[in-house]
């Protein structure tokens, strides 16, 4: 017969009641729903990923994590937000910060009206940070903590979440867990390595909390689901329902239009690769465009496969030594086209590129009019199916860059496509080249 919780004995009781209690501190001025309750008992995890959907409870969970600890001398905790001015928002970080601690812990390092450091009366500390250029790592370089927090996962890259994953540190000794805890919606610029880390990696290392609005009981949820319910369905999808899976539908290209094939078709006849060219190295201020490097061929059925895309950023030097290496992989068989920018300096751009590619059958090519409307031609092929992918690790970059055509932060490789595309749809046509 199943035993009762009151029939053990009262030492057991204790032993569970222990276990199945996340560690509280008097400055956790907030309740945990039932879901950040199973979250807070994971610190003998060091990677959590807590929410999904929005009104989760993601912020209120960050800042509990944080501050399980607070007692302990020389405990130190940092959390971090992509900008300061989405830590000092009026419902942000550190106003929910000033709200609890205030009268419990000394604030200091004020900025706005609003600490962004906090003092307790064990020695520990809680810091706010941001980390919003690459560069930006650097100011923790120095530093050492046990609990690291990212709000809003998804607005980091995984370069600096990687590097600050580096920061936890405690002395010998110490019982405090070392923990990375993060807390997002889907979407933004780091959906895909998120995912990737997270949400399909079954590693008992990185656990992943599901949180949903209908998980916190503190919101008017009835209120805030008919507001996520006016939103585009793919958004609602992301915010409301916490789905990882869905994608936009493209405005100018959609990826289900491309096929990806195991190989280089055997009648492939005409190849040429296209260059969109930049020449400035990302530097963790700036955000530079990409060289894009499209190969393309025709077959006899109409098809015109892309076979390859280089794609990497560089100064002026590395551009010119890759392009001539891939020229020397692709063979004289494969033409070379360099997009010309306008005026003396592309004029001077090209006479450089002809003189690297001596030997090779190389063009350069002047585009007229609006990209968006160049990558026309190319977009309606892909609709029909006509543009299939060679398979290779190039793939999915592109397809989730040329997706969100026009909305992209990039559009390099749809620039190069389309390049190519119009050349290899008409080579007997001679397309101002010079």
């Amino acid at each position: 017969m199943r035993k009762r919780f009151t029939d053990l004995p009262a030492e057991k009781q204790a032993r569970l009641r222990s276990l199945l209690t996340p560690r509280m501190t008097p400055f956790i001025a907030h309740a945990p729903t039932a879901k950040q309750h199973a979250a807070l008992l994971l610190n003998g995890k060091r990677e959590v990923f807590y929410g999904g959907a929005a009104g989760g409870g993601k912020s209120d969970f960050l800042l509990t994590a944080a501050l399980q600890y607070a007692d302990v001398p020389g405990y130190a905790a940092l959390i971090l937000r992509r900008t300061f001015s989405q830590l000092s928002k009026a419902d942000g970080l550190l106003a929910r910060a000033q709200e609890w601690l205030n009268g419990k812990a000394q604030g200091v390092d004020t900025m706005g009206g609003m600490p962004t450091r906090w003092v307790f009366p064990s020695g520990a500390r809680l810091e706010f940070g941001h980390c919003q250029r690459e560069k930006d790592r650097f100011d923790y370089q120095s530093a050492a903590y046990q609990f690291i927090g990212f709000d809003e996962l998804t607005q980091f890259s995984e370069r600096i979440y990687l590097y600050l994953l580096s920061r936890l540190r405690r002395l010998e000794g110490s019982s405090v867990p070392l923990r990375i805890r993060a807390a997002s919606n889907p979407g933004n610029i780091g959906h895909d390595w998120v995912k990737a880390r997270f949400i399909d990696n079954d590693s008992p290392d990185r656990i992943f909390v599901r949180a949903k609005l209908s998980d916190n009981e503190h919101l008017d949820r009835e209120a805030y689901a008919a507001t996520l319910a006016e939103l585009h369905p793919y958004d609602r999808a992301q915010l409301l329902d916490g789905n990882w899976d869905v994608r936009p539908a493209g405005a100018k290209f959609r990826r289900e239009w491309f096929r990806v094939i195991p190989e280089v078709p055997s009648d492939v006849s005409n190849p040429l690769r296209y260059w969109d060219l930049a020449s400035t190295e990302p530097d963790g201020t700036n955000d530079p465009d990409w060289t894009a490097g499209a190969k393309m061929g025709r077959t006899p059925g109409g098809y015109f496969p892309i076979l390859d895309m280089q794609h990497f950023r560089g100064s002026p030097h590395t551009v010119k030594q890759r392009v001539l290496q891939t020229a020397q992989i692709d063979g004289l068989e494969t033409k070379q086209f360099i997009e010309q920018e306008p005026g003396s300096s592309g004029k001077f751009a090209i006479d450089d590129f002809r003189q690297l590619l001596a030997g090779f059958t190389m063009r350069s090519h002047r585009p007229t009019g609006d990209k968006l409307k160049r990558m026309d031609p190319l977009a309606s092929q892909a609709e029909a199916g006509n543009v299939p992918l060679v398979n290779g690790p190039w793939v999915e970059p592109f397809l989730r860059e040329i997706e969100m055509i026009p909305d992209a932060a990039h559009d390099d490789q749809g620039d190069a496509s389309a390049g190519a595309f119009q050349h290899a749809a008409r080579p007997e046509r001679r397309l101002v080249v010079r």
